[in-house]
């Protein structure tokens, strides 16, 4: 049987529904995270990476729609160990914790509604083919802004963006899709965070270029710094600076280190993934499945 967490309880999946007329599927009022648990099959063990963190930031994000879960990141973290447990997971899993309005009334508004949550697991491999490299191209819808709907923030009604986006890519023949800003600037994926090489420097848009705040991301920049004396620069980033790059990947919970290795039918780096991307790639995977001792704090034992 598989069980998710709903209403406060511990149910069979076949259990938890909701109703067509909750406001959240009507309206997109909704904030949901995506963490990965990796199983080591040498130590026996599944690890939850960075599980508080993820939390702490869905915590943050559920501020922006009013939302109340009314539990705290300890509380959230060990109801997710449970679930895993509970589910017996032995491979690669993804949670997908998820608050919304569940409030069964018309009109898209924030005040005065109830908050529902729930988390459900499955196992899941690669979202984006991590060996061979992907190819990209920029899409012609343009990111959501913050003064619009906060990308920085995942929120439900948001990936419609994400949805265009990707749709329109895959119809080309592409992998996933770039977007600009409105100020024409390089944003991310789909959903996921970008990082270019260029003369030896990660560099890749700032937190003010409608990015998701990207757990990833912030751990990319830090085990660049820390294990491969590599400096990130977060700036500003021109369309064309991706056709002039080294090396160029795509990072996020779901796309892990996925290199792109071309961009709008043009070769990056001879079309193959490059040196510093696999060595980042390496040390990530690593990290993330307990392997690597200094990092072990990142990751949570289930068993």
């Amino acid at each position: 049987m598989t069980y998710v967490y709903f209403k406060g309880q511990f149910v069979a999946l076949s259990e938890a529904k909701i109703s067509i007329r909750t406001n959240a599927l009507h309206y997109g009022t909704g904030v949901f995270e995506g963490i990965r648990a990796y199983w080591n099959s040498d130590k026996k063990q599944l690890y939850v990476f960075k599980l508080p963190e993820h939390y702490e930031r869905m915590l943050r994000n559920t501020r922006v729609l009013r939302l109340e879960i009314g539990k705290d990141v300890e509380e959230l973290s060990e109801i997710t160990l449970e679930l895993l447990r509970k589910n017996q997971h032995r491979e690669d899993t993804y949670i997908r914790p998820i608050a919304y309005i569940s409030t069964e009334g018309i009109g898209p508004k924030l005040h005065g509604y109830e908050t529902g949550f729930a988390i459900y697991t499955l196992p899941l491999g690669e979202y984006i083919d991590v060996t061979s490299g992907i190819k990209v191209g920029f899409t012609s819808w343009r990111r959501i802004n913050d003064n619009a709907i906060p990308a920085r923030c995942k929120i439900t009604g948001g990936y419609v963006n994400s949805a265009l986006a990707k749709t329109e890519a895959m119809e080309q023949g592409f992998d996933e899709a770039i977007f600009l800003t409105d100020d024409g600037f390089i944003c991310e994926g789909s959903a996921e965070n970008i990082f270019l090489i260029r003369g030896g420097k990660l560099i890749t848009p700032d937190l003010s270029a409608d990015i998701l705040e990207g757990i990833t991301r912030d751990v990319i920049i830090q085990i660049a710094r820390e294990e491969l004396g590599i400096e990130t620069v977060e700036r500003p980033v021109g369309r064309s600076e991706l056709y002039l790059a080294e090396e160029a990947f795509l990072c996020g919970t779901g796309a892990q280190v996925s290199p792109i290795i071309e961009v709008d039918r043009r070769p990056l780096g001879g079309g193959k993934i490059g040196p510093l991307t696999s060595k980042i790639q390496k040390l990530y995977f690593d990290i993330v499945k307990g392997n690597h001792p200094k990092y072990l704090h990142w990751c949570l034992p289930v068993y």
